[in-house]
């Protein structure tokens, strides 16, 4: 009797360890190949510069970990003012056949209306071998339609400085988004997905993307930023704020985002 009530006490415990404990916003599980991860829920709430594995570029903005919009778990909080930026940086990356693929939820308080054509920035993956900068996630605000736009863009590389915006992919403020990307560099592709769902008008491969005649060609990949750059000084609105969480890197897709 005295082993059976033992062990039905440590039973009772273990369940209350469980149900004390908050469930996570995580996405969902993650794949084998996974090479990054990361849920904030472990970090201290208040600012931060550094988390395992990754550290902070900022200028005229800040980062902090602050409980979860959901009311479980912990995000990230990036704010700037101006043409700030405010990026969680993976550095010593070197994905297999340089090309991985990434997942992580956002949401973007407030995009730009002005200047004309104000050109932001939520994921710069780069590499030490050349200047190129990849950019999978980002826009630009465009007078003409009156709104802003996701497109995927380069800049410091052959092709120049692009941001392939299109109006079939409206950028809508104050919304979570699940969003993934993938860096194939069999044909230097860049392909993205929202909420599950691919938006082929995003693609960008060797032939085809928004830049010079030149050829589209990937740097040798050891950095990714994740967060927020608004490059035209002077816009409108002055500050902005921007929201992470499930952050995933892998040699596979990692899913998680089918609603």
């Amino acid at each position: 009797m005295t082993r059976m009530r033992k062990a039905g006490a440590a039973l009772l415990a273990a369940a209350a360890v469980l149900i004390a404990t908050p469930p996570t916003a995580s996405a969902s599980p993650v794949p084998h190949g996974t090479f990054v991860r990361e849920s904030f829920d472990r970090l201290p709430l208040g600012p931060v510069t550094a988390g395992r594995g990754w550290t902070t570029d900022s200028a005229n903005g800040s980062l902090s970990v602050e409980p979860s919009t959901t009311g479980h778990g912990r995000e990230l909080r990036l704010r700037t003012e101006g043409n700030g930026r405010a990026f969680m940086v993976l550095s010593d990356l070197a994905p297999a056949g340089n090309s991985f693929w990434a997942r992580l939820r956002l949401r973007v308080d407030r995009f730009p209306t002005a200047p004309d054509w104000a050109h932001w920035t939520l994921a710069e993956a780069s590499g030490s071998d050349t200047p190129t900068l990849v950019r999978p996630l980002g826009g630009q605000y465009a007078p003409t339609d009156q709104g802003n736009f996701w497109g995927v863009g380069s800049d410091l590389g052959p092709t120049g400085d692009w941001t392939a915006w299109k109006t079939s992919a409206p950028a809508t403020a104050g919304v979570w988004s699940c969003v993934e990307f993938h860096l194939d560099a069999t044909d230097n592709r860049v392909t993205v997905y929202q909420d599950g769902v691919e938006k082929p008008e995003l693609t960008v491969s060797t032939k085809e993307h928004g830049g010079t005649a030149d050829d589209f060609v990937f740097p040798r990949f050891d950095q990714l930023k994740l967060g927020w750059q608004l490059y035209q000084a002077d816009p409108t609105p002055s500050s902005y704020e921007m929201r992470m969480d499930d952050v995933a890197l892998s040699s596979k897709r990692i899913g998680g985002c089918a609603s």
